[in-house]
């Protein structure tokens, strides 16, 4: 398969669709959408020019975040960890109302990188996004890289248990890379379904989509699109 056939990228038009009521980030994404930003074409795949607000996404274990903190450091903007919004110490997790208002002040700047699915503040992201990288690979890519990374927590937290005779953390560790796991399976055809229906949809057409079917191809889309980016010394 060519590196052409391995990603592949929708340009949709700028239309944008508010929730009555939500957040001022929304709001203000509808009034900066001018004629002349609607009619703005981006190529995300060959360069990020134009692109501003760009929402990394894909399934567990993808490599979302290492991405999206990867970009965010060749581009000079910051990175919005999603999952970091909603976890908290012993996997705690922050309430809805909580999550919204971290989301909405996180993404409220003109320019950033994120990662994430997260269904309870995709209202609020997508319509202030511009640009979505859908990471868009194999499962068995996903499996192999949620087995490597819980190999290592596994060890690291074995370590400390022989030296603190604590345990307490291991269990859990071993409960979420499993979750991982079967999150990863259910999310797999799902995603392949659903998302470009979204992107369809004309509440999304303003987001322009570059689609990348490979950790080969989203390394050569990394280096091609950063050097194009990157601002003159």
């Amino acid at each position: 398969m060519t590196d052409e056939r391995e990603a592949d990228q929708t340009q949709r038009g700028a239309e944008l669709h508010v929730r009555p009521g939500e957040t001022t980030v929304a709001t203000r994404a509808a009034a900066d959408y001018s004629t002349t930003n609607q009619q703005q074409q981006r190529d995300p795949l060959n360069t990020l020019k134009g692109c501003e607000r760009i929402l990394i996404l894909g399934r567990t274990g993808s490599g979302k975040t290492t991405l999206a903190r990867q970009l965010s450091v060749a581009l000079g903007v910051p990175h919005v960890e999603l999952d970091s919004l909603y976890f908290g110490p012993d996997f705690s997790r922050a309430p809805l109302s909580l999550l919204r208002d971290r989301t909405s002040a996180a993404i409220a700047g003109d320019r950033w990188v994120t990662d994430g699915n997260k269904r309870v503040v995709r209202d609020l992201v997508w319509p202030w996004a511009d640009t979505i990288i859908w990471l868009d690979y194999p499962a068995h890519v996903s499996l192999w890289r949620l087995a490597k990374r819980a190999r290592t927590r596994t060890s690291t937290l074995s370590a400390q248990a022989a030296r603190t005779g604590r345990r307490t953390e291991l269990p859990k560790q071993l409960l979420a890379a499993a979750k991982g796991v079967l999150t990863a399976l259910r999310s797999h055809r799902g995603q392949r379904r659903e998302y470009p229906r979204m992107f369809a949809q004309p509440a999304n057409q303003h987001l322009a989509v570059a689609r990348l079917r490979s950790p080969r191809a989203t390394r050569q889309w990394m280096a091609r699109v950063t050097e194009v980016s990157r601002p003159p010394a």
